[in-house]
């Protein structure tokens, strides 16, 4: 599954923002929330997305994290959502791709009760690649755009923390995947599930402590992630969207 990931400030990253900011929805958010561009990233946040816009045009949204059902729902399994109906619809035509440095993990541990108990804690990135770009879809809810990621099973050296992972792409299949006249099935058949991975320490320093993990990792050979430190911008927001258009006109 998918609950936390992370964005660096790096190059590719701060120009996806760059785009963000050009979107009319980013001054319609701030009344009741902020965008979160840089840094950890939770369920509810608020954040940069890229799908097609009303001129079928790869852009930049500001989106929130998270569909509402019974539970908020964070994810959406690739194998059923093309069936569910709380995703179909969105599965077809409203597909979009979340970008970030990395996501996180905790590893599932049995005890010798039985049980199952939650243990470290583990930064995940695809091998040799800047961004990870998950693949997602959106919704409109209350006049607003929301989001959920896909998720799959993980590659075997991911097996040891949890049964799903994320579905990532390759960063030129991006505008395939938010293409709402490609196959999705088809195009998930190229998710990346060679990962570099290391555990974030989060020994009572919260972020911070994840930040120093984050540049001691930087040092690693087996995942080179940029050095740099989060940050956060917050925009007005002006008026509504209107609901009785579809979202796939923004």
């Amino acid at each position: 599954m998918c609950c936390r990931y992370w964005t660096d400030e790096s190059p590719g990253l701060r120009e996806i923002v760059e785009e963000l900011n050009k979107s009319p929805l980013v001054s319609k958010w701030e009344r009741t929330t902020v965008i979160t561009t840089f840094g950890e990233v939770r369920p509810t946040d608020v954040v940069p997305v890229i799908a097609f816009s009303r001129s079928g045009k790869r852009s930049v949204f500001p989106m929130k994290w998270g569909f509402k059902g019974k539970t908020l729902l964070m994810n959406a399994r690739i194998e059923t959502a093309s069936v569910k109906a709380m995703f179909k619809e969105a599965c077809v035509s409203h597909r979009c791709v979340i970008p970030g440095s990395y996501y996180f993990e905790w590893e599932h541990v049995v005890g010798n009760d039985g049980k199952q108990r939650v243990g470290d804690k583990y930064m995940i990135k695809p091998k040799g690649s800047e961004i990870a770009w998950l693949c997602g879809l959106y919704r409109i809810e209350e006049g607003m755009p929301v989001f959920v990621v896909l998720t799959r099973e993980p590659g075997e050296d991911l097996r040891f923390l949890h049964d799903r992972m994320p579905l990532m792409l390759p960063d030129k299949y991006v505008d395939d995947w938010i293409n709402p006249n490609s196959n999705p099935e088809e195009i998930a058949k190229v998710a990346l599930t060679e990962m570099v991975y290391k555990k974030a320490e989060e020994k009572g320093g919260g972020d911070e402590a994840v930040q120093m993990s984050m540049l001691n990792y930087n040092k690693s050979e087996r995942n080179p992630i940029p050095r740099s430190f989060p940050s956060y911008l917050s925009f007005k927001m002006g008026r509504r969207i209107e609901t009785d258009k579809p979202f796939s006109t923004l």
